[in-house]
């Protein structure tokens, strides 16, 4: 029976030809064209996978054959870490969100769907050191929204400033109207507006409100807490992804955050599917 890395990569591979338009190119030519795009995206994802710094995640892959062979790549073809590194800011954000899009496939949907948000940590660094290579950002806030049966991530949204949880989650549940039967959050996206367009839509809301007034007390009251309290599986996410990749992220550039960010849900959501 294959390995879990050999499935993890078997899938890596599909899903990264697919993430990128057109018909897949070969893994790498001689002259400028260099290395497919979809060859550096698939071993961004095994670097996430292995927990390794660039220049160890190529040490350690000439001495898989196997795992690399599946690139379509020999080991004396493999790129330099620079390579690795600097293509990256390369790719198209869009590669990335069809990256996380295609990974949550292989996990069934349930009829529950929930979305949170928070703070991660850029900065470990010096102050000093971070005025020096003007490193400016300190956090990035990102949303996520859950499938509170598989604990499949959806779908994610970033940003550097802190805008309101209700300004976030419209934009986020649009995009993903077609895969939504009952949404649960928090009172951080109690929004009557909000309310209004998932009915319309044909999805349930189950938002907590705010309790200015005894109304709002008796429309949380009504709410099944079964079915409310299953919003923690979000925060259970954020844990997880924090203990295993580690916060803060590498990138140095707001688009650079927000590209690992999705990367990193990408990779969980592949991660998952192997263990079944």
């Amino acid at each position: 029976m294959p390995s879990q890395l050999a499935r993890f990569t078997d899938r890596i591979v599909d899903l990264s030809q697919k993430a990128v338009v057109g018909n897949p190119a070969p893994a790498v030519k001689k002259g400028d064209a260099g290395y497919a795009d979809w060859v550096i995206v698939a071993l961004h994802c095994l670097r996430e996978y292995l927990d390794h710094p660039y220049r160890r995640l190529l040490d350690v892959l000439h001495e898989m054959p196997g795992i690399v062979g599946k690139l379509g790549l020999t080991v004396d073809e493999l790129p330099d870490f620079t390579t690795v590194c600097t293509r990256k800011q390369d790719l198209e954000m869009r590669i990335w969100r069809t990256l996380l899009r295609v990974s949550g496939s292989f996990h069934e949907r349930g009829d529950v769907q929930a979305i949170d948000s928070t703070s991660l940590a850029q900065r470990k660094s010096s102050h000093n050191y971070a005025k020096r290579v003007e490193d400016t950002f300190e956090s990035v806030k990102i949303t996520f929204l859950v499938d509170c049966d598989s604990g499949a991530i959806l779908d994610v949204h970033c940003a550097m400033t802190l805008p309101h949880d209700t300004q976030i989650a419209w934009q986020v549940l649009t995009r993903n109207l077609h895969q939504l039967e009952t949404v649960v959050a928090d009172k951080g996206f109690d929004w009557d507006d909000l309310r209004h367009k998932l009915r319309d839509e044909g999805i349930r809301p189950v938002i907590k409100h705010r309790e200015f007034y005894s109304l709002d007390a008796a429309h949380n009251a009504r709410i099944d807490d079964d079915t409310y309290h299953r919003r923690s599986i979000v925060e259970a996410i954020f844990f997880s992804l924090r203990k295993r990749f580690g916060i803060p992220n590498r990138a140095r550039t707001w688009f650079g955050q927000f590209r690992e960010v999705v990367l990193k849900a990408a990779v969980r959501n592949l991660e998952l599917s192997v263990r079944l």
